[in-house]
């Protein structure tokens, strides 16, 4: 079985979703878990929740998100 690449589990988050790294970068903003300088104010648990209880992401998924938050470019 192949081992899926990181950028296999971000197009499968847009085809579930319909939202990129990019858009759940800027939703976290809003949500105040991102600083405008960036920098992330919660745990990755607390990110997990929302992106599972908002939408329906597993932990692998929910974990490349917040991977992707942790880059310092948008």
């Amino acid at each position: 079985m192949p081992i899926a690449t990181f950028q296999a589990y971000l197009d499968n988050i847009k085809t579930k979703t319909g939202k990129t790294p990019k858009d759940f970068r800027a939703l976290a903003k809003k949500k105040g878990f991102i600083k405008p300088n960036g920098e992330i104010t919660v745990k990755a648990m607390e990110i997990f929740n929302w992106l599972k209880a908002d939408f329906d992401l597993g932990r692998g998924h929910a974990m490349a998100i917040y991977h992707t938050f942790k880059e310092k470019s948008e």
